[in-house]
């Protein structure tokens, strides 16, 4: 499961956020400016949110993500409120920004976009509109509920969801998770399919498609 840590001076922004983004799968802990660093050392998070005001505009919160960024390599997204836009160019060190009022299901996107990116090399992460696939421990939620999958299930999701927007055929799919030598027929499959998307889909969320007469795909983000 992803972990976020948000710094923030405000406690309603921060509770408000957090428990939003529970519900798209995310582990979410919060700090205040002067105790952010020490909080990333002990939550070792993802991704943290940094919110930005005028009031700490050039003080905690720029020195915090200048930390994060170029001594911790970590990603950043900034809550920056729209007045600020203006002007920050040169000094901007964050990876990406959001803008009052702060939107989870926005964030989730650029999230999961933003740590796919960051860990092309050795992804650890799979996210998509409220799915989430640790590679790292097998886990999968969905909208923060811990899914339980048999092996076949998570690796048909993996390969699926590793992919998204590519088409397998049946026998594609039977070859990488049954292995060459599986003399089952195709419908191991299509039935295999059908239980994993009771499992992930079942709160109205749509993430395989069939593609007719040819086989399966991971349905891509908008």
């Amino acid at each position: 499961m992803i972990r976020v840590l948000i710094v923030t001076g405000e406690k309603g922004v921060k509770t408000g956020l957090a428990e939003s983004l529970v519900l798209f799968g995310f582990s979410c802990s919060s700090a205040f400016y002067p105790d952010a660093l020490e909080q990333v050392e002990e939550l070792l998070p993802h991704l943290t949110l940094v919110e930005l005001d005028r009031n700490t505009q050039g003080t905690e919160a720029w020195e915090i993500i200048h930390v994060l960024k170029s001594e911790k390599g970590m990603p950043v997204i900034a809550l920056i409120p729209s007045a600020m836009l203006e002007g920050i160019e040169d000094n901007f060190e964050a990876d990406d920004f959001l803008t009052p009022p702060y939107d989870a299901a926005e964030l989730a996107l650029r999230a999961g976009r933003l740590l796919g990116r960051d860990r092309a090399g050795s992804a650890e992460m799979i996210a998509s509109r409220g799915l989430m696939i640790d590679l790292a421990t097998c886990e999968v939620a969905v909208d923060g509920q811990i899914l339980e999958l048999t092996f076949k299930e998570y690796e048909l999701l993996k390969l699926l969801a590793g992919n998204p927007g590519r088409v397998y055929t049946r026998e594609d799919l039977l070859n990488k998770i049954w292995g060459y030598d599986y003399f089952g027929g195709d419908r191991t499959v299509d039935v295999h399919i059908r239980r994993l998307r009771s499992k992930i889909e079942a709160t109205g969320h749509t993430f395989v498609e069939t593609v007719r007469n040819i086989g399966y795909r991971f349905k891509k983000d908008a």
